[in-house]
């Protein structure tokens, strides 16, 4: 269970444990209206507001998404800040991810080849709660695009809660994304 870090300030109250919203709950929330206008994510349980986007991050994604979408088509679906069913807990809304193809109008994908996350302010949270929950869903490969160092972080091999192997591309160099290696990405292409 997860403790409300406010606990402490309650009043003389005897120590209560609160029950995490699940994602069933927060989807049928969401049919029913609620949240309305509020930019939030279902994350272990607890809605986090989202980051706002800027102008570096929306043409980020963008540059990623006009270079995924043609070298896919027919091959996965290609999906642009939409929800990811990680788990009974969370509802992380990745900035790409490209899921296996499928009908998703009666539910969320649940799985994917490749997750791509493009962090400035959100950077901690990339790089901490979503990085565990993308490998705890056996998310094959996680990248986070960095604007603030600008490179590439690239992480594979998910286990347990955890990724294996995590390595770093700089401008000069070039992706090839592991299920897709047939797909170039340079670097240089997305940070501009």
């Amino acid at each position: 269970m997860l403790r409300c870090p406010l606990q402490s300030a309650m009043a003389t109250e005897p120590e209560k444990q609160l029950r995490p919203l699940r994602r069933v709950e927060y989807d049928k929330l969401i049919e029913f209206g609620a949240f309305q206008n509020e930019h939030i994510e279902l994350l272990e349980g607890l809605l986090v507001p989202m980051s706002p986007i800027g102008p570096p991050h929306h043409s980020t994604v963008q540059r990623l998404m006009e270079l995924m979408l043609p070298a896919l088509i027919g091959r996965a679906t290609v999906r642009i800040q939409g929800p990811f069913a990680a788990l009974d807990l969370s509802e992380p809304e990745p900035d790409i991810a490209i899921v296996p193809l499928g009908d998703y109008y009666t539910a969320h994908p649940d799985r994917a080849y490749l997750i791509i996350e493009v962090a400035e302010s959100s950077l901690a949270i990339d790089r901490g709660v979503k990085k565990r929950l993308y490998a705890t869903c056996n998310v094959p490969e996680y990248w986070i695009v960095n604007l603030v160092e600008r490179h590439i972080e690239v992480y594979t091999e998910p286990s347990n809660s955890a990724y294996g192997k995590s390595q770093r591309y700089d401008r000069e160099q070039t992706l090839r994304p592991t299920n897709f290696v047939d797909l170039e990405v340079r670097v240089a292409s997305i940070l501009k």
